[in-house]
């Protein structure tokens, strides 16, 4: 059953696609109502946010790649209506950015026509996000060498390799790249020394198709942790075997899950939050279950459907 009252919010780049206008329309004959914004600047999506839920919108469908879903996400949990939850509108996605990995993960389809229908006609579950200080992540906040390798691929490398373009860039930089020194607290205690990267997961996979955490779940209360430190050209096969094994003990990768988790550095570390920039020095990761409405199909991968 279609939901009334739905604010379509499109990424500035994307507003001219003719199969969504066409799509918009048709929902329109049908007695939907849809209305249409367009993102032009940066202070946009805040605005255009609470201006949908001003206006009294059931559902926010946004229309862009995966930073567009973390501005929309960040804009809605900041706003003067997060105080109340259970009122703030559900939230659909509209992939249209050159990765898309969450919605990926989650199975949303990737052709317009078929992801408005699921944004229009498919139902919403409760789904966690991770609050990187005043900031919010739905998929992955990625920190160190692979934070700097999504900031400084550029645009028409993405745009001609897909996801190659990470795993070239990053293949480039990694037996090269100088570890962050800092600690790293969490619930499981201190953790002192150098790291090349470290990826907190709630959604499964980032850099244009690299799964990161095959075995997270959007619903869980917690996030999967990976930390990779230091190594040598020579311990490069244990450190790709250790990548592969996903076990929590290891010399170089160290993977566990957690509801939080704090950064402490001694310069600004290269992080990403959905593939936007946040450098920072102190980060506390945290992770808020069960606090954004989301659209995703039945049967999504990334929705355990027995939480305890």
């Amino acid at each position: 059953m279609a939901v009334n009252a739905i604010t379509l919010i499109l990424n500035g780049k994307k507003a001219g696609l003719p199969q969504i206008r066409e799509a918009v329309y048709a929902y329109r004959d049908q007695g939907i109502d849809v209305s249409v914004r367009v993102t032009w600047e940066s202070q946009d999506m805040p605005r255009l946010i609470d201006e949908a839920i001003e206006q009294g919108a059931k559902r926010l469908v946004i229309g862009g790649g995966d930073g567009s879903v973390n501005e929309a996400v960040t804009a809605l949990l900041n706003s003067n209506y997060a105080s109340h939850l259970e009122s703030l509108p559900e939230v659909a996605i509209l992939p249209l950015g050159t990765a898309n990995d969450f919605a990926t993960a989650c199975e949303i389809p990737s052709t317009p026509t078929q992801a408005l229908e699921l944004a229009i006609n498919g139902t919403a579950t409760l789904v966690d996000v991770i609050k990187a200080n005043e900031r919010y992540c739905v998929n992955i906040a990625a920190a160190g060498f692979g934070a700097q390798v999504t900031a400084e691929t550029p645009v028409e490398l993405k745009n001609f390799l897909g996801g190659g373009a990470y795993t070239l860039t990053g293949l480039a930089k990694a037996l090269g790249f100088k570890p962050y020194p800092g600690k790293i607290n969490s619930e499981f205690g201190q953790h002192s020394g150098e790291i090349i990267v470290g990826a907190m997961c709630n959604g499964r996979q980032a850099g244009g198709g690299q799964v990161l955490a095959p075995n997270a779940y959007i619903n869980d209360g917690l996030m999967d942790v990976t930390l990779l430190r230091g190594f040598s050209p020579v311990e490069l096969p244990q450190v790709v075997e250790e990548i592969k094994s996903m076990k929590r003990e290891a010399n170089f990768c160290h993977h566990f899950q957690t509801s939080w988790l704090e950064f402490d550095f001694d310069v600004p570390l290269p992080l990403n939050l959905d593939g936007e920039p946040y450098p920072n020095k102190k980060v506390r990761f945290e992770l808020i279950p069960q606090v954004l409405k989301l659209v995703v199909p039945q049967r999504c991968p990334c929705i355990k459907t027995q939480v305890v």
